[in-house]
């Protein structure tokens, strides 16, 4: 390691600067896509990225449908009379249901098939089987409403009086009405459904016209091949969003900082995107705007920084493999890799279009509370008491130098898309995206 490395890397160990940039970020209040806390938030990573001393820092608009949650109610009409606490899931449309409540238990296909959903409000646990890949909410709601179901009712695994949130849809208005509700009401709502229960459901949530930004901006040599750095500053309006993703647009920040004293030998671009958290709309607008062509390699981070030990995610790529391994045994730092291809994250419009991508997570410790799953994000607990510091700090010393060796590197194939479609087919996730409608279209 050089003289210069082993200084920046120092320096970053004692650094205030990334809790500082969260400390900001978390005071922003309400940075769901296309509202003005989101273009707060990019303007605060424009000034991160110039801080850094990046050049061509950039601003881009998009247009997109904003979403407004707005009220949703939900009561147990019979056989008694009951009201509970929900949260409208991004995308639902307003309107009411009545109807049979029927328990889908995780929401896989094999559950909602064996019940009979058809006009009813569908209950659905945010967790999945033992031994079954993470099946996402999605799915579960692409699933239920395929059935016949009229509305959808996301159940929290938490325990905290937790209402969860996601969005239903990548962008587009859902089908039929969506909602999320603690574990504690989920509780309730499967013993009344056992009970043969009908409940009323109504959302008035709705959509108008809307703009949402991304930032990006330069570090390194001017080559014709780049890696993309890339976190989403959005999230959800119903917390601070400091976990999903506070840490992982941290990290980047904090990573431009230190790329900035690296040697590189490929141009970095490290990007903060809007609208993940409603459809990937800022990640898709961003790999449209480059030549991904030229694009050696796609690192999103997107979940680093919350817990202690990263996870690696390498997309079926094994020269990726490589990379985090070289760098974690030099590091002497722990990095678990989990191989196969999802597509829930900002990676995904770069890797359908063949770029090799990884995406940089962290290691939950299943024994605290919270920490199942997705723990506390997407709900009202997602706040910055949650963070610790020094992970903001050492993962982003860890994605910098796994992004300098990926631009040192000329050896990383490119994906073939018909390698990705077959990785997903295999893991049993085609049924599940063109049940949420997101299965592309060129593999149909």
């Amino acid at each position: 390691m050089t003289a210069n490395r082993s200084a920046a890397l120092g320096a970053m160990w004692r650094d205030d600067y990334p809790w500082t940039f969260l400390t900001q970020l978390t005071e922003i209040e309400n940075r769901l896509g296309g509202h003005p806390g989101e273009r707060e938030a990019a303007n605060l990573v424009a000034e991160g990225f110039e801080r850094a001393g990046a050049r061509e820092v950039t601003t881009d608009s998009f247009d997109i449908a904003r979403w407004d949650r707005g009220r949703a109610d939900l009561a147990v009409t019979d056989p008694v009379r009951r009201s509970f606490e929900a949260v409208a899931l991004p995308y639902s449309p307003g309107g009411e249901v009545r109807g049979e409540l029927v328990d889908v238990g995780h929401g896989t296909p094999e559950e909602i098939d064996e019940r009979d959903v058809q006009g009813a409000i569908a209950v659905a646990s945010t967790t999945t089987p033992p031994g079954s890949r993470f099946v996402h909410r999605m799915e579960k709601f692409g699933y239920a409403a395929a059935a016949g179901a009229e509305a959808f009712v996301f159940h929290n695994h938490v325990p905290g009086q937790l209402p969860p949130t996601g969005s239903l849809t990548f962008g587009d208005v859902a089908t039929l009405p969506g909602v999320g509700v603690s574990e504690e009401t989920g509780a309730w709502l499967t013993d009344y459904a056992d009970r043969g229960a009908t409940a009323t459901l109504s959302v008035d949530a709705g959509t108008e016209p809307g703009t949402s930004h991304n930032v990006h901006a330069q570090l390194g040599p001017d080559t014709d091949e780049e890696v993309v750095v890339v976190a989403h500053h959005d999230a959800h309006d119903v917390a601070e969003g400091a976990l999903d993703n506070g840490c992982g647009i941290t990290v980047v920040v904090a990573a431009a900082h230190l790329l900035a004293d690296l040697d590189l030998e490929t141009r970095v671009r490290v990007a903060g995107v809007g609208c993940e958290e409603t459809g990937l709309l800022g990640s898709e607008d961003l790999a449209e705007r480059l030549d991904t062509d030229r694009v050696r390699a796609v690192v999103n981070v997107d979940g680093a920084g919350r817990f202690r030990d990263l996870r690696a995610f390498t997309h079926d790529s094994e020269a990726m493999a490589d990379v985090v391994e070289a760098v974690a045994d030099e590091a002497n730092q722990p990095v678990e890799l989990e191989e196969d291809v999802h597509p829930f994250s900002d990676h995904w419009p770069f890797l359908r279009r063949g770029v090799p991508a990884l995406q940089l997570h962290s290691e939950q410790d299943a024994s605290v509370p919270g920490e199942r799953g997705r723990g506390w994000g997407h709900t009202h607990a997602d706040t910055r008491d949650k963070v610790d510091d020094r992970n903001l700090r050492e993962h982003a010393m860890l994605a910098a130098l796994l992004v300098q060796e990926l631009a040192r590197r000329e050896d990383v194939p490119r994906r073939d898309p018909d390698d990705v479609a077959e990785n997903l087919r295999e893991n049993d996730y085609e049924e599940g995206m063109r049940a949420a409608d997101i299965w592309p279209d060129e593999w149909r």
